[in-house]
């Protein structure tokens, strides 16, 4: 278990994280969202023992990461902000030194070097200095040591920046392939990232949390939770006549002149009363879908418009 109690940074007269305190147990993948500069990565640096609290403390398995930091530290796997990395090495020779770090020997070293390039689709570069690698593949090379030793606990700041589509996509699955042995945090600003992964999101804006919940708890929290969305010919006449509904608190207008969206009041469920609409006025409806709510509302509005 991670456990975060009271931990506070202070630069100077900034106080950049303000008396956090939370929980992460096994099996969760919590996603750490806030806007740029609300403290994340601050944190990240103090829970892994980078940069020292001014006050509160973390423990990463039971161990105090400031009276007992080279214990918590071999029971979790890092990757900072920007996988930095010695340049002037080859991906090899740089893997081969955080295995010397973390004192791997034997078949059992060879075994994880050999799984973490497969995983990580680093062979085309094994050979490559980091300084000439792509944004892509240094991020890449940083999730490699970072899992490297199979930690019990993975803290990712921003795990998939840089990357395409793609390798995105690849990383994502190797954090759902690694979520149920292992505890992980992914701090990020990228509100899809949350929706992919995490199966818990905590939000934060100028070093206070703000939100802590499932992603769907949070999206429940949007105007757009229970929304259904219409794709029809006559769309303005659809707008009209729905929008008299008492489940429906307002229609908007969508991307298409062909497109609208019924909003619910609340507590209201829309789907039964819009279809029997439908059926009355006999209308061809190409497209209908409920929405589960939109993550970037919530977050505006708790972190008081603050960009994602």
């Amino acid at each position: 278990m991670i456990e975060v109690e009271q931990l506070s940074k202070r630069f100077g007269e900034r106080l950049a994280v303000d008396a956090l305190s939370f929980t992460v147990g096994p099996g969760e993948v919590l996603g750490f969202l806030g806007p740029n500069g609300a403290g994340k990565s601050t944190t990240m640096k103090m829970i892994t023992g980078f940069i020292r609290p001014s006050a509160g403390t973390a423990r990463i398995n039971g161990y105090d990461i400031q009276a007992a930091p080279l214990a918590a530290k071999r029971e979790m796997g890092y990757l900072p902000e920007g996988a930095p990395g010695y340049g002037d090495m080859s991906v090899r020779q740089f893997l081969d030194f955080i295995a010397d770090i973390r004192a791997m020997s034997g078949a059992w070293r060879k075994e994880r070097m050999d799984e973490v390039i497969q995983e990580i689709h680093l062979e085309q570069v094994l050979d490559q200095k980091i300084d000439t690698l792509s944004k892509g593949f240094r991020r890449r090379v940083g999730v490699a040591q970072a899992i490297l030793h199979d930690p019990r606990v993975l803290i990712m700041d921003e795990p998939t920046d840089g990357l395409d589509p793609n390798q995105k996509h690849e990383v994502r699955n190797l954090i759902h392939g690694m979520a149920k042995d292992k505890i992980i945090v992914i701090s990020t600003h990228i509100l899809e990232e949350v929706e992919a992964v995490c199966s818990r999101a905590i939000v934060i804006a100028r070093g206070h949390l703000l939100a802590d919940g499932t992603p769907e708890e949070l999206m429940a929290r949007s105007r757009y939770h229970g929304a259904v969305t219409l794709d029809l010919d006559n769309a303005r006449e659809a707008a009209d006549l729905l929008g008299q509904l008492p489940e429906v608190a307002a229609v908007e207008d969508g991307d298409t002149d062909t497109e609208i969206t019924v909003l619910p009041r609340e507590g209201q469920a829309l789907m039964a009363a819009i279809g029997r609409v439908i059926d009355q006025q006999r209308w061809t409806v190409r497209e209908l879908y409920q929405q589960k709510g939109r993550l970037d509302e919530v977050f505006r509005d708790i972190t008081g418009g603050a960009a994602a």
